[in-house]
């Protein structure tokens, strides 16, 4: 061992070394940290009359409505990108304009009852990110280029479908009340937190960590090659993660349209879209953009931090320049999060 590398090895095992290893390879600890640090500094900002409404308790519980389509668009970016092989869905948001429109079809215009109309809304996402599994595993388009092309026909569709006009009629109106908040503790969370968001966290957890699935995605991603010699089936693994995220993003479709109680065929294209936040929120919380590392974890905490951040900026000016700023952040929080990543794979070896 060189001498350099010697000094390097007695750093890391001070105890100022460990803990900065800790720190910087278990992820849900550093956005831990960064989420107080952040809410800490918007509360003091607030304390002392710098933003122009509270950033208290009440209103951080009424934020976490943009929480559930971010965190489950963010997981549906772990499931391809942990996939290996340059995977990335810039088709989430286009997905979801084109799944809520079906969506919007079956309850306010055929008259389907509203169990019928999600099945076939998730089974709609279901097989749009199916498209997308088969361009990027079996014909193997680069997944930029694919899903690229996807969100252009996705978005097409969407628009066309009811000559780009949203479909907010009395039934779909009516969906508004699935949204209702709830009253805890004072304080009134969405109701889509508990309903949708926590069940998709506990189910996702389960597939990536507990299911013999998990384990071959992790594999896949990690080196395809040896996976292929492990017998396992690189196409079909690659396929479903796809599936799997347009199967997310068929159910932020079912969300977004009871939030807005009209089914808009720009709702996840509108903007900046769904996806790139997304993508932000999945690199933040620690998803490898080489494949096989990411933890649920830390996309859960990573997409709080986000929410949180943005709803303080939009306090912290007057008018819509909040939102211009939103934009600022992601872009700073993007290359940030992808340098940490780097940094850590490098010099660790690992990252959770």
């Amino acid at each position: 061992m060189t001498p350099a590398a010697t000094a390097t090895h007695r750093r890391r095992h001070t105890w100022p070394g460990r803990l900065a290893e800790y720190v910087l390879t278990e992820r849900v600890v550093l956005l831990t940290v960064l989420l107080v640090v952040v809410a800490g500094w918007f509360m003091a900002l607030d304390a002392n009359l710098y933003l122009v409404a509270p950033y208290d308790a009440g209103y951080l519980a009424s934020a976490l409505e943009s929480l559930v389509p971010l965190c489950l668009l963010a997981l549906a970016e772990l499931l391809v990108i942990v996939s290996g092989r340059g995977g990335i869905d810039l088709s989430v948001g286009a997905i979801v304009s084109l799944a809520g429109m079906v969506f919007g079809f079956c309850v306010g215009v055929w008259g389907l009852p509203l169990l019928t109309s999600v099945a076939v809304c998730l089974a709609v996402g279901t097989l749009l990110g199916a498209v997308n599994g088969f361009l990027t595993a079996y014909v193997r388009v680069p997944p930029l280029i694919a899903t690229l092309a996807t969100y252009y026909a996705y978005s097409s569709i969407a628009l066309v479908s009811n000559d780009n006009a949203p479909i907010s009629n009395r039934p779909v109106q009516d969906l508004s009340g699935l949204g209702r908040p709830v009253e805890l503790g004072g304080l009134f969370v969405p109701r889509q937190v508990f309903t949708i968001l926590l069940p998709c966290l506990v189910l996702m957890w389960l597939v990536v960590n507990r299911a013999t699935y998990g384990r071959k995605l992790y594999a896949v991603g990690t080196n395809d090659v040896a996976a292929t010699f492990a017998s396992l089936s690189v196409p079909r693994v690659r396929f479903t993660a796809y599936a799997g995220a347009g199967l997310l993003a068929g159910i932020v479709a079912v969300v977004t349209v009871a939030q807005f109680a009209s089914a808009r065929p720009d709702a996840g294209t509108v903007g900046n879209g769904m996806a790139l936040p997304a993508i932000t929120i999945a690199v933040l919380g620690g998803v490898a953009i080489q494949g096989g590392v990411g933890t649920v974890g830390g996309v859960v905490v990573a997409a709080l931090l986000v929410t949180w951040l943005n709803a303080g900026l939009l306090l912290a000016f007057e008018g819509s320049e909040g939102s211009q700023y939103q934009l600022l952040a992601l872009g700073v929080v993007l290359v940030l999060s992808a340098l940490l990543n780097t940094f850590t794979l490098r010099r660790y070896g690992r990252l959770s």
